[in-house]
């Protein structure tokens, strides 16, 4: 429900943020020039977020952030991205512009801090075809990933798609740094036989056959890849040890600024361990929950465990519990919103 008009990476998150913000962010702290985002679904606002690069340092003359939709080609029959491995291989002129010898390519829905020079320098000490970053999680959510097990060098020795049944909790993060030769290589075999993904069809295809190592990393990281994962993610930055780590720790998230007031508290307003944006006006009672910028909250109001994103009006005596608000509506006087059973997305104007 919350990708109805807008690409995933461009949904509000965290208050202040857009999801796209951390990979770009972690581009620009790891010293990476040039970054092309791949885009195809509802991607207008998406496109004109990233256009300029300024918001995270790319913008110098040497670097910028460079918008790659599919493109019309004369001697193609179609027009679209027909999957992931697709989608880079029709960018494949984009990439030998710059002739790198190692490309980094990342999912656009992740959230988390890293430095991408570890990752590199460790690919380069392996002597690896590629190398996926890989994060241990719960076993009961390792199905939800693709899996992997590795050997004693690092080598990846299993690798499946999410399993019905997870035989490990070691899970590919959708961080991937790969040799650019060995890259066009792999790309123009899947083409000739029209393979169109770049998991199943390249990384889990070759793993016996090319050099892949899995690269350890920690710290917080999430994939928004259900309604569920998002709620969850934004409801962990209520969290003092990950608020910190994302908000008070180096390196740096970087994001586009509004020129708004500060939240205002009125009368009548009582606020717990929640996260209230700029532009915020409160009347009421907000509890364990996330309000994103210029959400105005009228009297007699309760809000639990929610999250109400930007530009939202709610009338007087409205009870929202376990909601997810869209952007930009209404919520009409004497309203009662619940998510009874899981998250509730409640889209008015």
């Amino acid at each position: 429900e919350l990708t109805n008009k807008v690409a995933k990476p461009a949904v509000s998150y965290g208050g202040k943020y857009r999801i796209i913000d951390f990979p770009l962010s972690n581009c620009a702290n790891s010293g990476i020039d040039n970054v092309g985002v791949l885009t195809q679904y509802e991607s207008i606002l998406l496109n004109s977020y990233v256009a300029a690069g300024r918001r995270w340092g790319l913008d110098a003359q040497n670097s910028g952030v460079y918008v790659l939709p599919p493109r019309e080609k004369a001697d193609a029959d179609l027009d679209v991205y027909r999957g992931t491995a697709d989608a880079i291989s029709q960018n494949i002129d984009f990439v030998d512009m710059f002739a790198p010898e190692y490309v980094l390519i990342l999912s656009g829905d992740h959230i988390y801090k890293m430095n991408y020079d570890n990752m590199l320098d460790y690919h380069k000490e392996t002597g690896a075809d590629a190398t996926i970053a890989v994060i241990e999680v719960p076993m009961k959510e390792a199905s939800r990933f693709g899996i992997m097990n590795t050997d004693d060098e690092g080598r990846i020795v299993e690798f499946e798609e999410k399993p019905m049944v997870a035989r490990s909790n070691t899970v590919s993060t959708g961080i991937y740094v790969i040799r650019r030769r060995a890259l066009i290589e792999m790309l123009e075999k899947c083409a000739e036989e029209a393979r169109w993904d770049f998991v199943t069809d390249i990384l889990i295809r070759y793993k016996n056959l090319k050099r892949i190592y899995g690269y350890k990393m920690t710290g917080y990281w999430s994939n928004i890849a259900t309604v569920e994962s998002y709620y969850k993610t934004n409801m962990d930055f209520l969290k003092e040890d990950v608020r910190n780590y994302m908000f008070r720790s180096e390196p740096k998230i970087y994001s586009k600024i509004d020129d708004l007031p500060p939240a205002k508290y009125n009368t009548g307003s009582v606020v717990k361990n929640s996260l209230v944006s700029s532009g915020c006006i409160l009347n009421s009672k907000v509890e364990n929950s996330v309000l994103f910028k210029n959400v105005f909250v009228g009297k007699n109001c309760v809000i639990k465990n929610s999250i109400i994103l930007n530009d939202v009006y709610i009338g007087d005596n409205t009870h929202i519990e376990n909601c997810i608000v869209e952007s930009r509506g209404t919520l009409n006087a004497n309203t009662y919103y619940c998510g009874d059973n899981g998250v509730k997305v409640v889209v008015e104007h």
